[in-house]
């Protein structure tokens, strides 16, 4: 054949290095065999182009895996160390990631923190009727979260932070909630239980995610957001020889933090220049702030609110929650009269109480107590309770459940059995 015999091995090749062996590449290519051999001018001069260096396969032209930021770095390695991004995060959810790592087992979503995620805010469906907001009270709510939206047109320093004190029971988080309701506002409400953890820096790690989740409900949904954390002073409060925990630091560190940079907020992650978040208005709500950490509390972080409803405030609240039971004002105004010095919850417990008999009485007409499991818990599912009926709503059986209330108010203060179970702590 050509090929073989125009293929000769070369006297200058010792034993040591034997010759290439004839390879398939090596037969596609007979015309670089041949040059050794051909005596030819225009074979001589005439050379191949050196084969194109091999493309780059792009996996789309949609895709992120290959973009680059501004710098030239990686986007997608930029972004997760910049958001300290996890894997519970993102969730291996179906069409997230593919369907043959989701797996079956958790169900097809089986994203942890999925159900977190869409109840962060919260939404006042709840709230059905017409409830009264002290105007004072409204005026102050109003103001405050106005004031931060507009700061960057205001010349003055605003305290990012509301804090809202009074006396137990006085409807201080009810009376905010209302005033969220009227604004069309999804706020962020905590409580003080979620200020302590095991891990350290967890807590405080939790408010400034919370705090950036406001942000993105204005950022994304714009709707008005703000952050509120209920009963702070049962949380950070040092109430006589309590002890100051890593976390009660660190939850006082970032909101004093948070007060100072309202829109420089970090969650662990490196820093952008481009990372701004908006700034959120901050409401506590407590009974005694002067357990708390004094510097959180001063007056260029904090706006402080004392509330303590007056008579016609009372009045008009008592009124609104016996409406629909059609207790006419001047009944309302006996029933304030005749319990003075009471908090507004006081009045929400008459009601409550006054249906005490109603239920012992429909206890009876299902069975008696030795149904009530069978009843409430294992009926079949097309099984219907008896129908309730409320009780009828009158002056005499609201006065009657007062006194009784009234009554179990005074012997707590009076009997005192932690005094009759240890005596010799007085000697």
């Amino acid at each position: 054949m050509a090929l073989s015999s125009s293929f000769q091995i070369p006297l200058h090749f010792s034993p040591l290095f034997p010759p290439p062996p004839l390879t398939t590449t090596s037969a596609r290519k007979p015309s670089l065999l041949r040059c050794s051999n051909s005596s030819s001018p225009e074979n001589d001069s005439r050379t191949d182009p050196p084969p194109p260096p091999p493309s780059k396969k792009v996996l789309s032209d949609q895709s992120s895996w290959e973009a680059k930021d501004s710098e030239g770095n990686d986007y997608l390695y930029r972004l997760g160390k910049e958001a300290d991004n996890m894997n519970i995060a993102v969730g291996a959810r179906a069409g997230v990631i593919d369907d043959l790592f989701a797996g079956k087992f958790l169900g097809r979503d089986s994203d942890i923190v999925f159900d977190y995620r869409q109840k962060v805010t919260r939404s006042f469906e709840y709230l059905q009727g017409d409830y009264y907001i002290a105007p004072i009270f409204l005026d102050k709510v109003v103001t405050h979260i106005v004031k931060n939206y507009i700061a960057h047109l205001l010349d003055i320093k605003i305290p990012l932070i509301l804090g809202i004190w009074g006396g137990k029971g006085q409807g201080k988080s009810f009376q905010t909630e209302l005033v969220f309701q009227a604004m069309g506002i999804e706020p962020i409400i905590m409580s003080a239980g979620e200020l302590e953890s095991e891990r350290a820096g967890e807590p405080g790690r939790l408010i400034r995610e919370r705090y950036r989740a406001a942000s993105q409900v204005v950022q994304n949904q714009g709707k008005m957001s703000c952050l509120m954390i209920n009963d702070i002073d049962a949380g950070l409060g040092r109430f006589g020889n309590t002890q100051m925990t890593v976390n009660n630091q660190i939850v006082v560190g970032s909101l004093m933090n948070l007060a100072d940079n309202p829109t420089r907020v970090s969650i662990g992650q490196d820093w952008r220049e481009s990372d701004f978040t908006n700034r959120i208005p901050i409401i506590f709500t407590g009974n005694d702030f002067s357990t708390i950490y004094a510097p959180l509390i001063r007056d260029g972080r904090m706006e402080k609110f004392y509330w303590q409803p007056n008579r016609e405030d009372i009045v008009n609240i008592v009124h609104r929650m016996y409406e629909k039971d059609g207790i006419p004002k001047d009944d309302v105004v006996r029933i304030v009269d005749e319990f003075p010095n009471q908090a507004l919850d006081f009045y929400g417990a008459l009601r409550s109480r006054t249906y005490d008999r109603s239920i012992s009485k429909w206890i009876d007409e299902i069975g008696g107590v030795e149904k009530l499991g069978d009843k409430l818990l294992r009926r079949k599912k097309i099984e219907k309770l008896p129908v309730f009926t409320p009780p009828k709503q009158t002056v005499e059986a609201l006065l009657e459940s007062g006194y009784s209330l009234l009554k179990e108010q005074q012997l707590i203060m009076e009997t005192r059995l932690s005094k009759e179970y240890m005596k010799n702590m007085d000697d």
